[in-house]
């Protein structure tokens, strides 16, 4: 027993860059609960433009086995980051200890405001948990927008430039995922402005993606040489022939591909925050991602650890995805 912690404790299991693939890890689950739940967010905000209840039930209907099981990636995400960078952890959380507030109380009003809604049938009943539903749908992106924004260029502030443009942008990308989310689910359950709403977002979120780097490139140390690298370049690139894809698919009714083009937006945009960052991990102190890492004997356990449970939780969402892989109907109950 104690050779085998001798040799845990020695070096990275495998002679792996763990550090750096526990940096890679973090931002990989970030970037799944955007995508995962930021279609959930998505439909949130699209519930606010349709007057119709069958509409309405639509939306609930599509999201119903998904929302709750999706913000498990948040947790997953917090626990990543607690577990191989404490202190980073420690210092996001102190330093925007208000934003975290509003994304909670945010993701709460989400989640209750459904449920409240479909407890009563009376007008002004839903039209104010409906609007809570529009507004926990809207404020968690922009909040976390914000978050990922001021904590890339280190900022002690909760309400920066850059927090807000960010936030936009993210903001907007849910809204990309969630037209094309209701448009494979719902399909003629809801009118044709979904789709226009989801080609007027895309175009947005590239538009606040051009506004995030010029605001990045007065605040980063690199000045404009970072945004302007050659991956940073490849990858916006890319998210403008993935945004004409989308905008195409959705129009064409291939909304599983429109879906698929959102996911590739929304893991190219974590893909750009994390090469901006790399290889700091927390900006506001200068630590990088070696020097914030726990100790050689914990990360190689949860190394270990991840590489088990990873895949259980992959495979829970594989089956529960495939359970409700179908279209759902209006007269379907939330």
């Amino acid at each position: 027993m104690t050779s085998a912690v001798d040799a845990l404790a020695a070096g990275p299991v495998l002679g792996l860059p763990l550090p750096e693939l526990w940096f890679a890890l973090v931002f990989a689950l970030l970037g799944t609960f955007l995508f995962l739940d930021g279609f959930d967010f998505g439909a949130g905000a699209i519930f606010a433009t349709l007057s119709d209840d069958e509409g309405r039930e639509a939306v609930l209907s599509a999201i119903g086995p998904f929302w709750d099981g999706n913000e498990v990636w948040l947790v997953v995400f917090g626990g990543a980051l607690f577990a191989a960078f404490p202190s980073v952890y420690a210092g996001l959380f102190s330093r925007h200890y208000l934003l975290m507030f509003g994304i909670l109380g945010a993701l709460i009003l989400r989640g209750l405001a459904p449920e409240m809604y479909e407890q009563r049938h009376d007008a002004r009943w839903q039209r104010w948990w409906g609007r809570s539903f529009v507004a926990g749908s809207v404020l968690a992106p922009f909040l976390l927008g914000a978050f990922a924004g001021n904590w890339l260029v280190g900022s002690p502030r909760s309400l920066t430039l850059v927090g807000v443009v960010t936030g936009v942008a993210v903001t907007a990308l849910t809204v990309v995922s969630g037209a094309a989310f209701l448009r494979l689910k719902a399909r003629d359950a809801l009118p044709e402005t979904v789709t226009e709403i989801g080609v007027a977002a895309v175009a947005a979120y590239l538009l606040a993606v051009v506004a995030t780097l010029g605001v990045l490139a007065t605040r980063l140390p690199a000045g404009v040489d970072a945004p302007l690298s050659p991956p940073v370049i490849a990858l916006v690139a890319a998210s403008v022939g993935l945004g004409a894809g989308y905008a195409v698919a959705l129009r064409r009714g291939a909304s599983l591909v429109a879906l698929a083009a959102a996911g590739g937006l929304t893991y190219g945009l974590i893909a750009v925050v994390g090469l901006l960052m790399y290889p700091r991990i927390d900006p506001a102190t200068g630590a990088t991602v070696g020097e914030a890492v726990v100790s050689t004997l914990p990360l190689n356990l949860m190394s270990i650890g991840a590489a088990l449970l990873l895949p259980l939780v992959v495979a829970y969402f594989a089956v529960l995805y495939s359970a409700f892989s179908g279209p759902i109907t209006a007269e379907e109950a939330y």
